[in-house]
């Protein structure tokens, strides 16, 4: 009997996939379309692009809960192998699930419990578990390039929709009210998909797909400029700053060439009152959001004052603007009939902060860091293989870039529990989760024993 033939620790045959180069298009069985990636790209395309709003004809259809319903229905049909969910295993997912618990936990001692059940039950739940569904749904690099690109395109038509139904004029000069959306949650929404189109204009070797994103990029420039954003400005800045500086994967040339196009873009299309909008921003005490009591630097201090009265768990979920209209010190004035009015956080950390109490805040932004984090090891790891590895790298840089615009956008605005912040990290998770399974060894040949 011969004795079986013995290999060296380590020196199992690497396939491309087991180095972290994404598999061939069209090579892997499992790397089209199916049922579930369908429901997934559905659930996305009306939870944050509004499709269903935009187009009321499909509300009577019930899509976003048809298209999670089946999308769940089908995931626990099929766990084995990428799409198991043992595979989503790690520190996000850990975050991200304490975060519902103290969610959960923050409900029985709101100030509002009912108003903290309903938003529980009827929102943040879903938004998270969809969020780890998708995750949980992505089988290879390619599935993922699907789904970046089901939330620019969706970003895009939204926009779009817009920029055709809603008129500006001299008195109206700036976007209002939206579908869903007010000016500000679109600028941001805007400036977190900006990157991912960035993306397929680099990536794609088809030329229609990348002159579709060149458009749809310019679209969203328009957009971004009608909404007049003071926080969506800032946000592209610091995605236009994070491209110049870290997307390794382009020249330096490359990049500041991209970066002086958008901004010419920008430029174009921007009016002297969006620049004289802009100028506030170097001047904050002449900005009502610094003198007023209604303004975000006196909601953020009342805000402040929440979280340290309710340290561990906050006022409640989603009980911020009950905090205000009873336990603010401005509550006081209605019992001289001076009304208050019961507004949002207008910050996402403030907001969770208080709605949550410290382990919250700490948990929402142990989410976000970690998300952002092992899409960095993605690239890092991905870039020492060399040219092969580039496409890979490039795709967690530009999911890291949207990270960024949604995190500086929603520094002034209340967005803690928003579906374009689950659908990113849902992204990140499922990029790192694919690249773990890319670069695990495979199983030794039949004949072959190894010894350490």
């Amino acid at each position: 009997m011969h004795e079986p033939l013995r290999m060296p620790s380590g020196a199992w045959p690497q396939t491309p996939a087991a180095r972290g180069i994404p598999a061939p298009r069209g090579g892997v069985k499992t790397s089209g379309w199916d049922l579930l990636l369908v429901c997934v790209a559905t659930y996305v395309a009306m939870a944050v692009g509004r499709v269903h709003e935009l187009f009321p004809v499909l509300m009577p259809l019930k899509p976003t809960f048809v298209a999670a319903a089946l999308a769940v229905c089908l995931y626990l049909l099929q766990q084995s192998g990428r799409r198991s969910v043992r595979l989503l295993r790690s520190r996000t997912t850990t975050c991200l699930l304490l975060l519902l618990l103290w969610a959960a936990l923050s409900v029985p001692t709101a100030l509002n419990q009912g108003a903290a059940f309903h938003s529980l039950t009827d929102s943040f739940v879903k938004t998270v578990l969809m969020g780890l569904l998708l995750a949980g749904s992505l089988r290879t690099f390619r599935d993922v390039e699907r789904l970046m690109l089901v939330y620019f395109a969706v970003t895009v038509v939204y926009a779009s929709v817009v920029l055709m139904r809603f008129q500006l004029n001299a008195e109206d000069w700036r976007f209002n009210h939206l579908y869903t959306y007010d000016s500000n949650d679109f600028a941001t929404l805007i400036v977190s998909a900006m990157p991912l189109g960035l993306y397929f204009v680099l990536a794609q070797r088809s030329l229609l797909l990348r002159a579709l994103a060149i458009i749809g990029l310019a679209v969203l420039a328009v957009g971004l400029i009608r909404s007049a954003s003071r926080g969506g400005f800032l946000a592209l800045l610091a995605v236009g700053t994070f491209v110049l500086l870290r997307f390794t994967t382009l020249p330096a040339r490359s990049r500041l060439a991209g970066l002086v196009v958008i901004l010419a873009v920008v430029f174009a299309a921007a009016s002297d009152r969006y620049w004289t909008q802009m100028q506030t921003i170097l001047n904050p005490k002449q900005d009502y959001n610094a003198t007023s009591d209604a303004g975000r630097i006196k909601i953020w201090e009342r805000g402040l004052g929440y979280m340290a009265a309710h340290p561990v768990l906050g006022v409640g979920v989603n009980n911020f603007p009950v905090a205000e209209g009873t336990i603010s010190p401005l509550a006081r004035l209605q019992e001289r009939g001076i009304g208050v009015r019961w507004g949002a956080a207008h910050n996402s950390f403030i907001q969770v902060g208080a709605e949550l109490g410290i382990p919250g805040l700490l948990l929402f932004v142990g989410v976000i860091a970690s998300a952002f984090a092992s899409l960095g090891r993605v690239a890092r790891n991905a870039r020492r293989i060399g040219p092969a590895g580039v496409g890979v790298s490039r795709l967690a840089q530009s999911l890291m870039a949207a990270l960024v615009g949604f995190v500086v956008g929603a520094f002034f605005l209340s967005l803690a529990y928003a579906d374009m912040l689950y659908m990113l990290v849902g992204l990140a998770i499922a990029l790192a989760k694919i690249a773990r399974a890319e670069d695990a060894p495979p199983p030794p040949p039949r004949g072959y024993a190894w010894q350490p």
